[in-house]
């Protein structure tokens, strides 16, 4: 496939609002996971972005206010990302810029509290706004509305592969000719429904989450919110970066099972083995791998598997839940936006919290930073009902 390449980019999760201080927390090995207070739910640990609950929303832009769009908002005002968007709307006109935004809960938080403060009818309040707020579209339109565009726009829901997705899509419109360039990521933030139900499936760890760990006991939650600008010419944001492009894509459908990931890990090797090949690539010259790596012992597991069957045993790879906890719809592209500043950097970021790699594992789990040459990166994204997304991203020379 032509790379497309990431010409602005920025996050926002529990380890930092943007890509110097999540770099920073990378460098210094600081996790953002602290025990749950949120919701009155006091079982595990969470990633909960700082400043999140005073942030306000731009004037206009009100009827919009969740937690969900108040952290996308949050981003779209780091690292210049709107700035960035204003420049190529002024070089392609706002409507040749496509948004797609990956979402898993959207503003679902918004609707908990409407249901919760319903009259003695049962009705809810009638300041509740279930477009502006708690629709998977929402964040999109949101999106859409605070930049200034009118491009193709569309939410994506594909359970923790959902971001991963919009990158996909954003190829798919940009090949078909409807767009020039597009705005993609995704955004989740917590909610009592994730919470008490990944409880519920007995999947949250009592302790920080350990991905890969031989002790690892579940997830950690987390909230958390990437873009990214994708354009088919390089334009660095500094004379000293080096262009990062999507050079390749895989995704496939298990249909195993609703929650459980395919034991054999078929559709994560179909995945990855295509992003290989629409990127013109073996496995050899890939330099490190972002694993979907939750923290649970089945996805772990399968994912070892799939990595191992694909890339061997020497290539280093790690996960990032450790650091931010899972971030749901938003963790592919945090996944994707790790393994850009890994490119940037030349930095194999170590799995957090692990202190023993399970021994039956064959993949290469590092668990320490290490400094080395990375060109090319792989990322995984896996959801509920079998999704499975592999983004290869790096240097397109």
């Amino acid at each position: 496939m032509t790379p497309l390449f990431l010409t602005a980019a920025t996050m926002v999760s529990a380890i930092g609002r943007g890509n110097e201080a999540t770099l920073r927390a990378l460098d210094r090995r600081e996790g953002g996971l602290r025990p749950c207070d949120f919701g009155g739910i006091e079982q595990g640990h969470i990633g909960r972005v700082e400043g999140l609950d005073t942030h306000v929303m731009p004037a206009g832009l009100e009827r919009f206010d969740c937690r969900n769009n108040r952290l996308a908002d949050m981003a779209l005002g780091t690292d210049g990302f709107s700035e960035a968007v204003g420049d190529a709307r002024a070089r392609y006109g706002p409507e040749r810029i496509a948004v797609i935004i990956g979402t898993s809960t959207s503003g679902v938080l918004s609707y908990e509290e409407a249901y919760r403060d319903r009259d003695e009818q049962g009705d809810l309040p009638p300041s509740f706004d279930h477009e502006h707020t708690q629709d998977v579209f929402s964040a999109a339109r949101y999106v859409r509305s605070a930049l200034d565009l009118s491009g193709p726009t569309f939410a994506v829901s594909t359970a923790c592969a959902s971001s991963s997705k919009s990158l996909i899509d954003a190829h798919h419109l940009m090949a078909a000719g409807l767009c020039d360039a597009a705005v993609v990521g995704g955004v989740d933030t917590l909610c009592r429904l994730t919470l008490r139900g990944f409880a519920s499936l007995d999947l949250i760890s009592d302790q920080p989450c350990r991905p890969c760990d031989v002790n690892r006991s579940g997830i950690s939650i987390g909230e958390g919110a990437g873009l990214a600008l994708i354009e088919r010419r390089p334009r660095p944001t500094r004379t000293d970066e080096r262009p990062v492009a999507l050079l390749g894509y895989g995704a496939t459908s298990d249909g195993y099972h609703i929650s459980s990931p395919h034991p054999e890990g078929t559709g994560a090797i179909a995945a990855m083995r295509q992003a290989l090949a629409r990127a013109g690539l073996r496995p050899g010259q890939v330099d490190y791998v972002n694993l979907h790596g939750t923290g649970t012992r089945a996805n772990d597991a399968m994912e070892d598997l799939a990595v191992a069957e694909v890339f061997g045993t020497d290539t280093p790879c790690s996960s990032s839940k450790g650091w931010m906890g899972h971030t749901l719809g938003a963790a592919g592209i945090m996944g994707a936006l790790i393994t850009r500043l890994a490119i940037l950097h030349d930095l194999v970021p170590g799995s957090l919290s692990v202190a023993e790699v399970d021994p039956s594992f064959r993949s290469r789990v590092v668990v320490d930073n290490a400094e080395r040459r990375v060109r090319r990166s792989l990322s995984n994204a896996f959801g509920f009902g079998g999704i499975n997304c592999s983004l290869l991203l790096g240097d397109p020379g």
